[in-house]
């Protein structure tokens, strides 16, 4: 799984007019290539009556799902521009659509290229994006007695706390960034003296900055 990556956080659209033609941009963030084609068709049927409905998507940790489509449009001047917005932003795991009502004004090649440009720019806004970081879980498992210090050491770091469970002992699930886990072992380690029962838990992502 990667370190970090950069998305969008959820769906958002934004329409732009340029000489009288209607660009709405739309963006989600995706898990699969079949669930950003799925996406695509939806758009496609509730914007019926457009123009167009250009998209292009890019999925996977190595990007290795990522297509282009101009949906009629001349060739090269709609699908490609989207994708290297998605690109140029360094944006993965997010499918882009681009609706276009025509108004009436030819716009050429070079226009139609900044069109679907500024539409995607617009789509992709709306849907905020925010970066990934992956992150581990450590459960530390430790006598009431050393509760209290590791709480305030924590807090102190201001490292992501999870769930805290109290029974016969405390157990305090952390979830510091993933290529940090094992330094933030030995430090627990070093905090509660050895005291301190530590195991792995699952990885998962969280939004930087939240």
């Amino acid at each position: 799984m990667l370190a970090r990556y950069a998305t969008v956080r959820q769906y958002g659209s934004q329409e732009i007019v340029i000489k009288k033609s209607r660009f709405i941009g739309h963006a989600k963030p995706v898990e699969s290539d079949e669930e950003a084609v799925a996406f695509i068709e939806e758009l496609k049927k509730k914007y019926w009556d457009a123009t167009h409905n250009c998209s292009a998507y890019m999925v996977g940790e190595r990007d290795q799902f990522q297509k282009a489509l101009d949906d009629g449009e001349p060739s090269g001047t709609a699908g490609k521009p989207i994708l290297e917005v998605i690109k140029n932003r360094g944006l993965k795991n997010v499918v882009v659509v681009v609706t276009r009502y025509f108004g009436g004004i030819m716009l050429g090649a070079g226009g139609l290229v900044r069109a679907y440009t500024d539409g995607a720019v617009a789509g992709l806004d709306a849907a905020e994006p925010i970066v990934k970081v992956l992150h581990r879980e450590v459960i530390v498992d430790v006598d009431y007695t050393w509760y209290g210090k590791l709480e305030n050491e924590l807090r102190g770091r201001g490292f992501r706390v999870g769930e805290v469970s109290f029974t016969d002992r405390v157990l305090v699930r952390c979830l510091p960034e993933a290529g940090e886990a094992e330094r933030f072992q030995a430090w627990i380690t070093d905090v509660t003296q050895g005291q301190a029962i530590l195991s792995l838990g699952s990885e998962q992502y969280f939004i930087e900055g939240e």
